[in-house]
Formats: C-alpha cells, structure tokens, sequence
C-alpha cells in the first residue's frame, strides 16, 4: 500500500535525521581538521539499487546529493550483515572522483533483505602519492596521485580486514590521522545502520521500502515543476580554467543547454580533450553523474529553496560527455583537480541558465577557491600534515543583493577553519586571514570580495600547496552590467624581503620564516555600478571593502574626507554610459578571444575530437602555438584551421582530416 503524503514528509525528516546523525558522528570523531573542522565529507542513504535518497541538510559537501552508488554496489558480488566496503580508486565505478576521497558503505538488512545502504566519504588530506596533500595540476597520471583501493570489503560480516588496513596506514604520510578519520567514518555508517532500524521499525519495511522510492518521485516532480516555468530554448556557454599543465593554455569547459517542456539536457561538448594535468572528470560518461550536475542542482535550489535534493531531482536531466575530453577522462588521467573543473562545469551552467532567466539569477562565485594544505615539522620533530582551509572568491553579486563576502555558493556548505586551532595543531603563525579590499567586480549590487590568508612558516623543507586555484589569469564574469572581479594571486616573501610570484602554480617549497600569502579571485558584480545606491559605495569605502579611487572609477561616486562630494558625483555620472553587455569577461579573456573566437575554437575542438585520445592534448597546444606565431594568418578561420590540422598531422604520421 502507498504510503499517504503526510506521512511520507515524515519518513522523508526521518531519514534526513538519520544522515544528520551519521554527519554529526563523523565531525565529533575524526581527527583531521579538513573532516571536523572544514567539514569536506558526506553522508548519505541509498535505495538497495544504490539511489541517494537523503543528505546532510546544513553541512558537509552536497555535491553528492544526487548520487548514484550503484556501479560500485553491484563490484561486490554478495553482502553480509556486518560487512562494510570501501573504495576511492576514481576508475572503479566512478564514485570515488578523486583519490584522497574515501568512500565506504553498509548494507543495512531487515530479516535477511537489503532494505538499504547507509555510505560516506571523506576527503583525506594526504593519501601518499607525488607530493604532500596527494594533488597538484603538475601531475599528469593517477598513479602519481597516492595509494588507490579498489572495491573491496573492508569489514566481512563484522571483522575488520587487516591486510587492507595494513596497506592503507603504510601508504599515507600522516597514518595516525587517516586511521583516525576512518573510524570515525565507521562509525558514521554504524550509527546509519541503527538509525534506519529504528526508522523500519516505526514505519515498518514495507512502508519504510516503498517510501524511500516515493521520495524520489517526489523530488522530481519538484525539480520538473521548475524547469517548466524557464523558457525553452537553447543556451550556450564556455568558460575557461587558467591553465591545463605546465607550461599550459587555457582550458575550455562549454555547455549547451538545452531546456525543453519539464527536461533539461547538458551537453558538454565543445570542452576540450582530455588534458596531461590533473584537472581531469572521471565522470565514466554516467548520464547523471553528480559532479557535472552540481551547477544544475544549485540552480534548481536557488529558483526553489524547498527543492528535496536527491537522485530524484536530477531525473529530469541528462548530461552529454564526449569520451576523452576533460568532462570525461579515459585511464590514465590525473583528476586529482577535478574540482576545479566541476566548479568550472557550475559557472558555465549558471551562465546558460542566467540567459534563460536574467533576472532571477545572479552572476556566478568565481571558483578556484585554493585549499591551503602545508607539511612542515615542529620543534619535536614531529612531521605535521594539515589543511589550513580554503581561500577564495565571495558570491556573485544578485538581482536584488550584494554577494557574500570571500565565500561564494561553490564552496557548498564547506566550513573555513579558525586560526586558533590551525595555530594551535600545526607549527606556523597567522599573519592575515581576512578579506581583500578592490576584488569585488563592481555591480549595482557588487560582487563579494576575495578572501586573503598570510602565514609564517619555521622549518626547513615545508611544502605549502593552494589546491584548486584559479582564475589567476582569467576573471571572474559580470553579468547584466556587472563588471569581473579581481584575479587570485599566490605568493612567497623570504626573510631577505624578495618577493616571488608564483602565478597559477599551486606547490609552494619554502624556507624558515617565509611568508606565504595568498588572495583569492572577487566575484563578478551585477547590473551598471553607476546605477550603485550613493551609500552604499559610501558604506563600502568606510568598511574597507572598496578604496575612494575605486569608488570614483568603478561607480562614479566622488569621496572626500569621508563624505560624498554630491556635485562631482552627480557630475560625474551624468556623462554617456556605454550599454549594459550581457556579461563582461574581463580584460585578459577578452584579448584570448580575440585571437581565440568562439568559431575558431569550435573549428580547434571538431578537428581534436576526431583524432585519438592519446594525442589531442598535444596537438591542441601544436594548433595553439601555431596561430599564436601567425602561421596562415591570410587565410579564412576554417581554411586556416584545416591547412594547419593537416600539416600536423602529416608531420606525425597520422592521417589528415578534413576539418567541418
């Protein structure tokens, strides 16, 4: 018998509670202060088919909100009460998107049957592997990216496999803290596994089996009520990451959108191929994987905040992901940086949708938020692997509000860590952690400002990394008048005063007493700065937030002595005012695409598709640096583009190809 709707809002909080539990078992309990303080960690529960169906509802990351477990379920071949599995090997099912994130699951069994699964992952702040923290853009294989586990049964009927335990503490630089932080997950799905019991008993498996399943369907009625009211249409949208390797060219993450009665498609092609870095997607190519969907359901959220964020919601959507591109990585790609992609994947899904609906979303977070991680050694000796938490960009700036302030929406429900316990538990000294004045992109309603952190390190050999940075080279977009935000920088000052800038690098080697800083990128503004209230410029120059020269530059607001000067602003605001552009990319990708136009890269991304996989990443830089020299320059695009594809190819034996 179908459970009736008031009672399944009340299975649905049960089980919403159960996952709380689950999360609030695992901060308690773990050791690392990226899990109990940063919070980057999930819990959920699934349908036997391995289905997500509740989440943590205020903390934790809600990329996996829409989770399908079901490849790595069906890798083991039986389960028992009492078993417990794990993975995090990123090409096993493609749950496990990067290394250091470790995911274990328990079935939960009523008389004899799944009834469902109970899983988390955390992210490890070092797994072993090329460098300290496990991840950086430099590496250009996974087996560079730390210890991997496919899936296999940790616990077999309650007793715990120690060959595998064994493995995994002899593998990792901070062993303690890892099997410290494992536990801590077993005891999230422990607490899982008795929570859903008490939810079967009060409900009764029957009840408790066909509820978990109403609930999806209930979500995605919820998510197709909503896309029915955006314009159907056809959306396109392409952003870049700074570099994809060393020595690097920008990296294109598009998207077309197309939205179309209560369905929408994500058709990613146009990105470009798979890139010898790890900023790679190991998305297996799954219709509805979750972190190509993670912009998707954040616009979903924002048009309905009582949205019900499950695998239900993303049933109305599917994904194209072109094999071998960065959206959809073949072995052996690195994707230790695949968040950064995925944040990109959000920024240009916000950019389609906001062309759909200019006026009830805002201008996009900048992503690139840098995960500070350092490994140093204190006087003891004692070698200490941490992370200090993120530093990034604020929130775009909205139809009707500034954006917050050094944290934008991409950061989900990820918590900054305090200064007293990255103090009190790693060996350095905070000089800054706080917020940049000049970052935001100026806006009616201006985007939020960058965050900043300034710290001192004392021993020889500390290894600092800025995981994820971005947008080092290309800002953060404005929208509907909206100017871009500042670019991120990292940098190094020694004892001696010398200043080094490290550009989009994100591993650091450091001396004794070296100061690191880094700023992270300002997010986007939104609608005509001159159109800005008076006083709230004002506002912004007492706080610090925006200098009186900026106030003058950006916002035609003149500030002297503290005061607005009424005359010279009204003056200088008057003056001719060019029309508010859809979105303004800021200067430097505006110069990369006047060399680099939305047609000339779409002739660069059809001729790289058809070539093999093993060779587009080294070919698209052969295209770059071919027409950046001007060869051809006499020619149409498209002539241009296929005379030089083709003496490429020759020049390597492979078969010419006409370009379309």
């Amino acid at each position: 018998m179908a459970i009736d709707g008031r009672s399944l809002q009340i299975l649905a909080d049960h089980c919403a509670a159960a996952v709380d539990a689950m999360a609030f078992t695992l901060m308690r309990t773990a050791h690392s202060t990226f899990v109990k303080e940063t919070e980057d960690f999930s819990c959920t529960l699934l349908t036997p088919e391995g289905l997500a169906v509740a989440s943590p509802r205020s903390f934790g990351a809600p990329w996996y909100s829409g989770i399908d477990y079901g490849p790595v379920l069906r890798m083991i071949d039986s389960y028992e009460e009492g078993d417990i599995c794990i993975t995090n090997d990123p090409y096993s099912g493609h749950v496990a998107t990067h290394t250091p994130d470790i995911h274990i699951w328990k079935p939960v069994f009523h008389e004899g049957k799944i009834a469902c699964f109970v899983v988390g992952h955390i992210h490890n702040t070092d797994v072993g592997g090329a460098v300290p923290a496990s991840l950086s853009r430099s590496l250009t294989e996974i087996e560079q990216e730390g210890i991997r586990v496919p899936p296999l049964k940790f616990f077999k009927r309650g007793v715990l496999n120690e060959d595998v335990a064994g493995i995994l503490r002899l593998n990792v630089r901070a062993p303690s803290q890892n099997w410290g932080d494992l536990n801590a997950q077993i005891a999230s799905v422990n607490i899982g596994e008795r929570k859903v019991q008490e939810i079967i008993a009060r409900f009764g498996f029957e009840n408790f089996s066909s509820g978990i399943e109403s609930i999806l369907d209930y979500a995605e009625a919820q998510a197709r009520a909503v896309i029915r009211e955006i314009p159907d249409g056809e959306y396109f949208f392409a952003d870049f990451a700074d570099e994809d390797g060393e020595g690097g060219k920008p990296c294109r993450i598009a998207m077309t959108l197309r939205v179309k009665g209560d369905e929408v498609e994500l058709d990613y092609t146009g990105s470009d191929p798979q890139v010898a870095s790890a900023l790679n997607m190991p998305t297996g190519g799954h219709e509805r994987h979750p972190i190509v969907m993670v912009g998707l359901t954040y616009v979903l959220y924002t048009l309905n905040p009582k949205l019900l964020l499950n695998a239900g919601t993303l049933r109305p959507a599917r994904a194209v992901l072109p094999q071998g591109t960065i959206v959809n990585c073949e072995a052996p790609a690195a994707v230790g940086m695949r968040s950064l992609t995925c944040m990109m994947t959000q920024i240009v899904t916000f950019g389609a949708f906001l062309q759909a609906l200019p006026d009830r979303l805002p201008a996009t977070s900048p992503g690139g938020n840098a995960i500070m991680n350092v490994r140093t050694v204190g006087r003891d000796g004692r070698t200490v692997m941490a992370s200090l938490g993120a530093v990034g960009g604020g929130g775009g700036g909205t139809p009707v509000s500034d954006g917050p302030e050094g944290a934008g929406g991409a950061q989900a429900f990820l918590k900054n860590t305090p200064v007293e316990i990255n103090e009190a538990e790693v060996p350095i000294r905070f000089l800054r952690y706080g917020l940049q004045p000049d970052t935001a992109g100026a806006g009616k309603f201006r985007g939020g400002l960058a965050a900043v952190m300034e710290f001192q390190v004392f021993s020889p050999g500390t290894v600092v990394t800025a995981r994820n940075r971005n947008r080092s080279v290309f800002a953060s977009w404005g929208a509907q008048g909206g100017k871009a935000g500042a670019t991120s920088f990292f940098e190094r000052r020694a004892a001696s005063g010398e200043v080094e800038s490290f550009g989009n690098t994100d591993l650091m080697k450091c001396a004794p007493h070296d100061i690191v800083r880094v700023v992270g990128p300002g997010a986007g503004g939104y609608g005509d700065p001159f159109t800005r209230a008076v006083g709230l410029v004002l506002r912004d120059v007492r706080c610090g937030f925006v200098s009186a020269e900026a106030a003058r530059a950006q916002y035609g607001v003149v500030i002297a002595d503290g005061a607005v000067d009424d005359a010279a602003t009204a003056a200088l605001r008057a003056g001719p005012r060019p029309p508010a552009a859809a979105f303004d990319m800021g200067a430097s990708r505006e110069a990369f695409e006047a060399v680099w136009s939305p047609e000339r890269y779409a002739l660069l991304t059809a001729f790289l598709a058809r070539q093999p996989v093993s060779w587009r990443h080294y070919l698209k830089h052969k295209l770059f640096e071919a027409v950046e020299a001007g060869a051809h320059a006499e020619l149409s695009l498209a002539e241009q583009m296929r005379r030089l594809g083709d003496e490429l190819l020759r020049a390597n034996g492979l078969a010419a190809a006409e370009f379309s």
